[in-house]
């Protein structure tokens, strides 16, 4: 079954819909919505979080489940404090979880795929007399 997750531009104010998608998913509940949605504030925000790099954390992180930030960090070839700072990052958004796992935290993505809903403009405008 693929789980996603869906990414829509728009303001929020907080994340708690998102996280309490996520807390009922890791108790086996069923959820209100087909799939939890993270809205971002703009598309700036946007940019910064789904950067190449991150994406190639997110990526690294599904395909060879790293116990811990420095196996993420040597799966991208990269210094353990800079994926460090990513991960954090993506962690506050919500696109991943930091598990804790002995001494290590173990980086674990809940999804398969990311489905984005980028609005290009307000629609309830018509252009032609804006």
């Amino acid at each position: 079954m693929t789980r996603t997750l869906h990414v829509t531009i728009q303001p929020v104010s907080d994340r708690d819909d998102l996280e309490a998608d996520l807390a009922a998913l890791d108790a086996g509940e069923d959820i209100d919505s087909q799939d939890p949605t993270l809205a971002i504030e703009d598309l700036e925000t946007f940019g910064r979080i789904f950067r190449g790099t991150n994406l190639e954390l997110l990526e690294a992180i599904v395909q060879t489940e790293p116990a811990s930030i420095r196996e993420l960090a040597d799966a991208v070839d990269r210094h353990p404090p800079d994926v460090l700072a990513n991960v954090r990052e993506l962690e506050d958004y919500g696109l991943l979880e930091l598990e804790q796992d002995g001494r290590a935290k173990r980086p674990v993505v809940w999804y398969d795929e990311i489905d984005v809903d980028i609005p290009l403009g307000d629609r309830s405008v018509d252009p032609a007399h804006a």
